[in-house]
């Protein structure tokens, strides 16, 4: 193994010796798990539409290694160049937000993809990260320079990505949003009532999506009566837990992905769960749990606010999320459609989820200045 003496000063050889390469390394296992799911889980649903049985396990393969590199890349950042990254994200997300309305086509009574050929775009992933640095910097800015309107910034802003989402509808990437906003609004040191104010937005927002989108109801009312609607695919996503056992049925010997119409995406859980067993699925939630504390432990001694804050959104966006998705698949939360980070199909989630992560990790390396206020 190639290693670096510690009086190298190149870049690579700084960024070795500052990176947290526990943290790295767990989020290179979750992309080597989810491949090994997706390579389980998406052959029923490959024939199903009628393409080669391993179309969609292919196609993230062919995306794992740019995502390898794009986190590896974003980690050697400093502070600086992360928020010009987070700032230029976040115009092209919000362009890109306004063009999916413009040409998207609705699927599932939703437009969330912006067709790119072979490849669909969804700008809502892209938006996460984004914004997670860019209300960091404003709440930051706001805190440090005096007359700097951050919070009202960072509350138009969030404000303005959150309609857009609506718009699609996505409420899902609407609550990761306003997650993210609100824990860096209580960590900036806003009085509890302001941040109290906006979680109570948050389900006066949720309130009207039930009374204005049926598919909102729909989840909502089937989480607390199942027998009201069609729960088809959480049955079958609790059946294959049963299935699986402690141990698991084995690797490609599951039979409730069959019938999972998002078996490589919104389930992929549950496959795990079927083919893996309860430990597999024991060691994928604690490898999510590592990622998320190793990044707030990292913060223990920071004194620059807009590290604070920027991590702390990136890291909540990324438990969150997968708590989201988990939740789902056993039936302790409403269905969403939200993927697993690093484990579902998808490009977009995969590439977006690297951006977060790698600007995580260019945040978290350690800096001579980390205990001096920026």
């Amino acid at each position: 193994m190639t290693t670096f003496d510690r009086t190298d000063r190149s870049m690579v050889a700084r960024w070795w010796w500052t990176i947290d390469r526990w943290n790295m390394s767990a989020l290179f296992i979750l992309m080597v798990f989810g491949a090994i799911l997706i390579l389980a889980a998406s052959p029923p649903v490959a024939e199903r539409i009628g393409v080669d049985a391993f179309h969609f396990a292919e196609r993230q393969f062919l995306f794992l290694v740019p995502a390898m590199a794009i986190l590896v890349s974003l980690s050697l950042l400093d502070p600086v160049q992360v928020r010009r990254a987070g700032l230029a994200l976040m115009v092209v997300s919000l362009a890109l937000l306004v063009v999916t309305l413009l040409v998207a086509a609705k699927t599932k009574g939703a437009q969330r993809w912006i067709p790119l050929g072979v490849f669909s775009l969804q700008a809502s992933e892209f938006a996460k990260p984004a914004l997670a640095i860019t209300t960091a910097w404003l709440l930051a800015t706001g805190r440090q320079v005096p007359g700097f309107p951050g919070i009202l910034l960072s509350c138009a802003l969030t404000a303005i990505v959150a309609c857009l989402l609506v718009l699609q509808p996505d409420f899902g990437t609407t609550f990761i949003v306003l997650a993210v906003w609100g824990s860096q609004l209580f960590l900036g040191g806003l009085p509890f009532l302001v941040v109290a104010a906006v979680a109570v937005a948050a389900v006066l927002g949720l309130f009207i999506g039930y009374q204005q989108f049926d598919y909102v109801r729909d989840r909502i009312n089937g989480f607390f009566n199942p027998e009201s609607v069609d729960t088809y695919q959480i049955e079958m996503s609790l059946r294959s837990f049963q299935s699986g056992g402690l141990k698991g049925r084995g690797p490609g010997e599951g039979v409730v992905k069959d019938h999972l119409p998002d078996a490589h995406s919104d389930f992929i859980f549950a496959v795990g769960g079927e083919e893996f067993g309860l430990i597999a699925c024991l060691v994928l939630v604690s490898l999510y749990a590592f990622v998320a504390l190793r990044g707030f432990t990292r913060l223990r001694q920071e004194r620059n606010l807009f590290v604070l804050l920027a991590v702390a959104g990136l890291v909540v966006q990324f438990a969150v999320q997968a708590v989201v998705n988990m939740g789902v698949a056993l039936r302790l939360l409403p269905t969403t459609g939200m993927t697993l980070p690093f484990v579902s199909y998808g490009g977009s989630s995969l590439f977006a989820m690297a951006i977060g992560m790698g600007l995580m990790l260019a945040l978290t390396r350690q800096r001579p200045n980390r205990g001096r206020p920026s």
